[in-house]
């Protein structure tokens, strides 16, 4: 009876709560905050998508430890053990910038800053209006133009190069960001959530071979971004006036007023490059067919 009453009561212990204390709390709470902030920070730079990237390397090792790959898990034992030493030189800018805005930000009002702004449109159809008539009315001008829209991969460290601006998308504006000899017409403007969010901001070039000689900076720019984000870019030639969209790595040229607004439609509402290729595709037969 005695041995029942012990093994009753151990498993009664299993199912017990454990005395928590006050610095037990404390502890939880500040390992929290940490976890949120660098989750916060991972979200809003380019280091989101090396954490994607390292969670696919570990469902692969899981799986890999499952089936019992030796030479599989020997390669990514090797990879995991300097892979850590390669994302701090790779991502030494951001991580500085991290470090140097920990000391500026007021981390209790951050903790309950409760705002959904990542939640809402990239752009409305009055944007798109405003977008498609700045940019062809600074085609005919042949005003060069640059024009970043963010989307899901936060650009915070590209708007930190520019100057502040925080305000609605009208085609007064954007004609007037990029004209000629005024103090922000060089280098991008950044749009987010139907808000010009910064302008003059400097954007990395591509480092692809394939791109034509005769496509300059603003092109290579453009192409960079979106390289490196799911940004959504519109480049106006100085040379032609000619107006092209980047998007994925790729660049679609010689649009119009009706086909950039469509692009832009079509984008707004989905994350795919398919609908928007074969409206480049089947615009093309169409001018091919017009020339002849």
């Amino acid at each position: 009876m005695q041995n029942v009453l012990m093994n009753l009561e151990e498993y009664l212990n299993l199912f017990s709560f454990p005395h928590v204390r006050v610095n037990d709390i404390i502890d939880i709470l500040i390992v929290s905050i940490i976890i949120y902030e660098v989750a916060r920070w991972i979200r809003n730079t380019r280091a989101w998508m090396l954490f994607k990237g390292l969670i696919v390397l570990l469902a692969f090792t899981i799986v890999a430890a499952i089936l019992q790959l030796h030479t599989i898990m020997w390669i990514l034992d090797k990879i995991f053990s300097i892979g850590i030493t390669a994302a701090i030189i790779i991502f030494q800018p951001e991580l500085r910038r991290a470090l140097e805005s920990l000391g500026k930000k007021n981390i209790i009002a951050n903790i309950f800053n409760f705002d959904d702004s990542k939640e809402e449109e990239v752009f409305d159809d009055k944007s798109v209006q405003a977008i498609t008539k700045a940019c062809v009315e600074m085609g005919k001008a042949k005003t060069g133009a640059l024009i970043v829209m963010e989307r899901q991969v936060g650009l915070g460290e590209y708007e930190r190069t520019g100057i502040p601006i925080d305000s609605k998308i009208t085609s007064q504006l954007l004609i007037n960001i990029f004209e000629h000899n005024t103090p922000l017409h060089d280098g991008a403007v950044l749009i987010r959530n139907n808000r010009i969010v910064s302008a003059t901001c400097y954007l990395p070039l591509t480092d692809s071979l394939e791109i034509g000689k005769e496509l300059g900076t603003r092109h290579r720019a453009a192409i960079g971004i979106s390289e490196v984000s799911d940004s959504i870019t519109i480049v106006v030639s100085e040379e032609t006036g000619g107006i092209s969209i980047a998007r994925g790595g790729k660049l679609y040229r010689n649009l119009n007023a009706e086909s950039l607004k469509k692009y832009l439609q079509i984008l707004k509402n989905t994350n795919s490059d398919s609908k928007i290729f074969k409206l480049w595709k089947g615009r093309g037969k169409n001018e091919t067919k017009t020339h002849e």
